[in-house]
């Protein structure tokens, strides 16, 4: 009889303390009642009816997810590898619970599947220079898709896209030829504005005959400074008509 006794005491000391819980600051708890959803609690201490009731804890701190390495195809028919990292939380433990069997798992296959769907539908150069838009793309049809489960993806973010070496040789050429191309649009540029400027200035030298001989002389200085220079000029034609005349009177 002692040993009965003995017994149903353990027995009724131990669901004394399985009735309280302790959920910290960041957790909560989901508690059926006779399999039915009763109520949401926490944080702090919660007492709950031995057998009667049962308790999932949640967890409501940002989660990183590491999305593994997905082979695509991208628009423009090439083949790399891709991964990401996904922050998500908590926000509504019920429907996190009752609405998926596992929001870790479920929020982690479709990340996979959404990752390959939209980069898929972009070209390479997008992948490579347009990483803010596709991680906001990215997150913006997570966070829709994972409501429903009481999960908000806050952040999406693409960590490496992987190219065989043949197509990163192939990236280089092009790239090459895109700084060639742009090199002698501007040189063709300089040259098209050069040529404007020079008809601006004859047009304006033969308004004023007079800057020709400024120009002219300032020249001859420019040259002058050079002392191991031979300087070879014509004489201006104003200067031979002004030889030439007296001659004409004396005949």
């Amino acid at each position: 009889m002692e040993i009965f006794s003995t017994i149903l005491i353990a027995i009724v000391v131990a669901l004394l303390f399985s009735a309280f819980r302790v959920l910290r600051e960041y957790e909560r708890g989901v508690v059926f009642m006779l399999g039915r959803f009763y109520s949401v609690k926490g944080p702090g201490l919660i007492i709950l009816i031995p057998v009667v009731q049962q308790m999932v804890r949640v967890d409501l701190r940002t989660l990183v997810l590491d999305v593994p390495t997905q082979d695509l195809i991208t628009r423009d028919n090439v083949s790399v590898k891709v991964n990401a990292v996904l922050y998500f939380r908590v926000v509504d433990p019920e429907r996190a619970i009752i609405n998926v069997e596992d929001y870790m798992e479920a929020t982690g296959q479709l990340a996979q599947t959404t990752l390959r769907s939209v980069l898929g539908q972009h070209e390479l150069d997008a992948l490579l220079a347009e990483r803010e838009k596709l991680n906001a793309d990215l997150q913006k049809i997570l966070d829709q898709q994972t409501d429903q489960w009481g999960i908000k993806v806050s952040m999406v973010e693409i960590k490496h896209v992987d190219i065989d070496e043949s197509m990163i040789r192939a990236i280089a050429r092009q790239a090459e030829a895109e700084r060639e191309r742009r090199a002698k649009v501007i040189h063709a540029d300089g040259e098209f504005q050069a040529s404007q400027k020079l008809v601006e200035a004859a047009e304006q030298l033969a308004k004023q005959p007079q800057a020709i001989q400024l120009r002219y002389l300032q020249t001859l200085t420019e040259i002058a400074g050079d002392k191991s220079s031979t300087i070879v000029f014509p004489l201006p034609v104003d200067v031979m008509h002004a030889l030439t005349r007296p001659s004409d009177r004396s005949s």
